[in-house]
């Protein structure tokens, strides 16, 4: 596979690398530029195989890191409906053909956006976040964007930024969750949907010095960005990634 890379395929593998790194550090939103990105270069559901690995590596540099700064019972409420979200993907994968995966994950982060912007102008009257189903709502839809493209950044987003997280603990929540959710999808990304092979393994691993400098930029940017500045950061991001996943 490294091998027949082309130019386009080694510049989107290696700011994937970097940009995962910042993202499970501390800037989280700009990973929602790397998927797009690399599901034009490489294809929808082969791009979840290549990034999800990489997601795994960077996921335990920010464990070691934030392993403290974390809400456990935040997590365990989330896994539940997340692993059926796993299995919802699994079957509208089969029902769908591979041109028109690309469209639903943007029109899947369209959704995330909506709630977002929803959750910014009317957040301070949010009563739901006390539901039971409103944690969910977030947990099946973090577990099916998470399968189909590795995109349930945002969503975590909206539902950690509702609660009225710290900065730094909803970091360290992320984390957590991401850490065992893309753990959980190796097995099934490798023998249900085959898209993680040796091949794309070996790739993973040249890619892991890049992810480690993402990871050390994502700390220092993380502790420079006040929090108003973070949350827009946030909903300009997920703006520009749904507008390259629908086109």
């Amino acid at each position: 596979m490294i091998e027949t890379l082309t130019n386009i395929q080694w510049f989107a593998i290696s700011v994937a690398a970097l940009s995962i790194g910042m993202s499970k550090t501390g800037v989280q939103a700009i990973m929602l530029m790397i998927v797009p990105l690399m599901a034009m270069a490489f294809g929808a559901k082969e791009s979840t195989g290549v990034i999800l690995p990489m997601l795994c590596m960077a996921d335990i540099i920010a464990v070691a890191y934030y392993k403290r700064i974390a809400d456990w019972k935040v997590v365990a409420k989330l896994l539940p409906t997340a692993i059926l979200g796993f299995f919802l993907a699994i079957g509208v994968d089969n029902m769908i053909p591979n041109g028109q995966f690309r469209q639903l994950m943007g029109w899947t982060l369209m959704l995330a956006l909506i709630v977002m912007i929803w959750s910014e102008i009317f957040g301070k009257e949010n009563r739901w976040m006390k539901k039971w189903w409103y944690v969910a709502i977030f947990g099946l839809l973090g577990g099916f964007t998470t399968m189909i493209g590795n995109a349930a950044g945002p969503v975590m987003s909206v539902y950690l930024l509702s609660m009225r997280k710290e900065k730094m603990e909803y970091i360290g929540i992320n984390a957590w969750f991401f850490l065992v959710v893309n753990l959980l999808k190796v097995p099934l990304q490798a023998f249900v949907w085959d898209n993680i092979t040796w091949d794309s393994l070996q790739l993973n691993l040249v890619m892991l010095p890049v992810i480690g400098i993402g990871s050390l930029i994502g700390i220092r940017i993380v502790k420079l960005l006040p929090e108003k500045i973070f949350r827009r950061f946030i909903q300009i991001v997920t703006i520009l990634s749904v507008i390259l996943m629908i086109i």
